[in-house]
C-alpha cells in the first residue's frame, strides 16, 4: 500500500464519517458502519473503490465463516451506505448475501425473579435503575437517558427519547415506578438526569452531565444475575416482562 492509496482511504473514509452524521443515524449505527469500512479497507490493502463481485463474494464468504450474521449485516449495509454517499455509484452485488431468518424469542423476567434481583442488588442507583427498566419495558440505553423532565406524572406517563429507529414513544407510569423515582432524585436532586453518573458519590451526582456508565451497569445486572441463580440471558439489556409491578 502506498502513502497516495493510505492517504486516499482516509480521506473517503472521513466523507463516509460525514454522511453518517448528516443523515441523522445513532452513534451505535454509525459506529457499524465506520467499523465495517475499516475491516474492508484492511481486508483490501485499502483499495476498496472499484471491488468486484468477485471481491465481494470472496469478503463476504470468509466473513459469513468467521463472524455473527449480524456483523455480516452491519458490513453489508455499511459498504451499501459508503458506495451510495461517498462513491455515488450503485451497488455492483445485488442479491450477493441473504442472512437466513431467524426469530428468536425474548427470555421473560417473572415477577418473582424480578423481585429476587432488585433484593440482590445491593447499590442503590443500580437497584432503582433496574427497577424502572423492568416496570416501563425498557432498553438499557432508554433508561440511562431518562431525564426529569420525561416524567409526567399528571398524565401518568414517561416520554421515552430516540427509541429504536430515532422514533419517541409514550409508556404508562406505574405508581410505585413513579414514587421510587421521586425518592431517588431527592437523593441526587440532579435538575436534568434521572440516572446522573455515579463519579464522584451523591455530592456529584447533582451537578453530573453525563448518566450513569452502561458498562458498569451491564456488568453488575450480570453479577447479580449469576449471584441468583438465574438461567436468563443476562447478556440482553431490556427485562422483557409478562407484566409491570403496579
Amino acid at each position: 500500500m502506498t502513502n497516495d492509496t493510505a492517504a486516499h482511504f482516509d480521506r473517503q473514509y472521513q466523507t463516509h464519517l460525514k454522511h453518517l452524521k448528516l443523515k441523522g443515524l445513532q452513534p451505535k449505527t454509525i459506529e457499524a458502519y465506520s467499523r465495517a469500512i475499516r475491516r474492508i479497507g484492511n481486508y483490501f490493502d485499502h483499495q476498496i473503490d472499484t471491488l468486484s463481485e468477485q471481491q465481494l463474494t470472496n469478503y463476504f464468504t470468509e466473513l459469513v465463516a468467521t463472524h455473527s450474521w449480524s456483523t455480516v449485516k452491519l458490513d453489508l449495509y455499511g459498504l451499501k451506505f459508503y458506495y451510495a454517499h461517498v462513491l455515488k455509484k450503485p451497488w455492483v452485488a445485488p442479491g450477493l448475501i441473504k442472512p437466513p431468518r431467524t426469530q428468536r424469542l425474548p427470555d421473560i423476567v417473572t415477577i418473582d425473579e424480578a423481585k429476587r434481583l432488585f433484593a440482590a442488588t445491593r447499590v442503590l442507583s443500580y437497584r432503582v435503575f433496574y427497577f424502572t427498566l423492568y416496570s416501563l419495558g425498557l432498553r438499557l440505553g432508554e433508561g440511562l437517558r431518562l431525564q426529569v423532565g420525561d416524567i409526567d406524572a399528571a398524565r401518568g406517563r414517561v416520554h421515552i427519547r430516540d427509541a429504536k429507529g430515532n422514533r419517541d414513544r409514550f409508556v404508562p407510569l406505574p405508581h410505585a415506578t413513579h414514587q421510587l423515582l421521586q425518592r431517588f432524585w431527592a437523593v441526587h436532586r440532579n435538575p436534568t438526569l434521572l440516572f446522573p453518573s455515579r463519579l464522584g458519590g451523591v455530592k456529584a451526582a447533582a451537578t453530573a452531565m453525563t448518566p450513569m456508565d452502561a458498562g458498569g451497569v451491564q456488568t453488575t445486572l450480570h453479577q447479580v444475575v449469576e449471584s441468583c441463580g438465574l438461567k436468563k440471558r443476562s447478556r440482553r439489556t431490556r427485562f422483557d416482562i409478562a407484566m409491570p409491578p403496579t
